[in-house]
């Protein structure tokens, strides 16, 4: 019973709810989200995202550079998990104009 509902926390009520901003996710919602959208690499680095408590607010600033200094020395893998989270960035960058844009909707209603 407990475990349904913190396994629910995460997840929007209905399908127009906004999921949980990316700067508020713990370190296990770093690891849902690494082993659902870099699920090739999700075994060969996982434990390093965990070591360095990699958190929403911190994978929102990881850049090659620091995925090089986590020690994902692959370059493949390394461009890779850059891409997905170059998208994550991308979508709360959206997520954010979208609630902006509607607040200033709201305030000259």
């Amino acid at each position: 019973m407990v475990e349904e509902s913190v396994n629910s926390y995460n997840k929007p009520k209905n399908k127009t709810a906004r999921p949980r901003p990316v700067y508020l996710w713990n370190v296990l919602d770093v690891q849902k989200w690494l082993r659902r959208h870099c699920s090739d690499y999700y075994q060969l680095y996982h434990e390093k995202f965990l070591y360095h408590d990699i958190t929403g607010r911190a994978l929102l600033r990881v850049n090659e550079n620091i995925l090089l200094r986590l020690g994902i020395v692959n370059e493949e893998h390394r461009s890779d998990i850059w891409r997905e989270i170059m998208k994550l960035r991308l979508k709360t960058d959206i997520l954010e104009i979208r609630d902006i844009e509607r607040r200033n909707n709201t305030n000259y209603d």
